[in-house]
């Protein structure tokens, strides 16, 4: 049995990956899908004091409540920003790491600075909203599954993106990790974090799927990440 924590993206909120979980689940695992502040069924909570802390502090304290130690990790699109974070704390309790689609800040650097949707902020602090709307579904999911996806997405805590983050490298001491990019979504920052990937030792998939592959593809990604949990380190 393997332990798995998903983080979702922005957005989104642990509904997205409930078919992953469920697959997970029947072969025995364990598995935590944590809802970030703000976000999905945690959405009344949205205001202006939700800051990327918040969200790193949500992932860490998942593992301190719950006691996680040997854990696959998985972070899916803006879940790159708090998981990075949360390794500053955290990385000796994860086997293996897994960014989906995700964003690979660097020390110093803000959300904003590589957001795919910069606009939906400077709109939101323009119209002093706590949180961005979201894009159209459609954009980043099937067509099939666009309608019930683009019903459950909620707005982004804006604080988010304005706090810089802060990194000493222990996201990058974890020695198995796994880049997943999805061919079928067309996003020059997400080529450019694939390639900083590869370059600093992490292996690379790429697998033509649409960006949530998690809702169009769900056996695929839990093969994956199972199969990841077994693995031996790369040579």
């Amino acid at each position: 049995m393997s332990v798995f924590v998903l983080i979702h993206g922005a957005w989104h909120g642990a509904w997205c990956w409930q078919t992953v979980a469920d697959l997970l689940r029947a072969e025995g695992h364990q598995v935590f899908t944590p809802t970030l502040a703000g976000l999905g069924e945690r959405s009344h909570l949205l205001s202006f004091d939700i800051t990327l802390e918040t969200h790193i502090a949500d992932i860490v304290d998942i593992f301190t409540t719950e006691r996680l130690d040997d854990v696959v990790l998985c972070a899916h699109s803006y879940g790159g920003w708090p998981t990075s974070g949360a390794l500053e704390h955290i990385h000796r309790r994860v086997r293996a790491l897994v960014f989906l689609d995700a964003h690979l800040p660097q020390d110093g650097q803000r959300g904003y600075d590589t957001s795919n949707h910069p606009e939906k902020i400077d709109e939101a602090l323009a119209l002093g909203q706590p949180g961005t709307d979201h894009p159209h579904a459609s954009e980043f999911v099937s067509a099939e599954n666009s309608a019930w996806v683009n019903d459950l997405l909620t707005k982004q805590p804006v604080g988010v993106a304005l706090q810089p983050i802060r990194l000493t490298g222990c996201r990058e001491a974890i020695k198995k990790k796994l880049y997943i990019r999805t061919t079928k979504y067309v996003s020059n920052r997400f080529n450019q974090c694939r390639d900083d990937a590869r370059t600093t030792g992490w292996q690379v998939l790429e697998t033509p799927s649409m960006h949530d592959m998690m809702i169009d593809e769900p056996k695929l990604l839990a093969n994956i990440l199972t199969t990841l949990a077994v693995a031996p380190l790369a040579a």
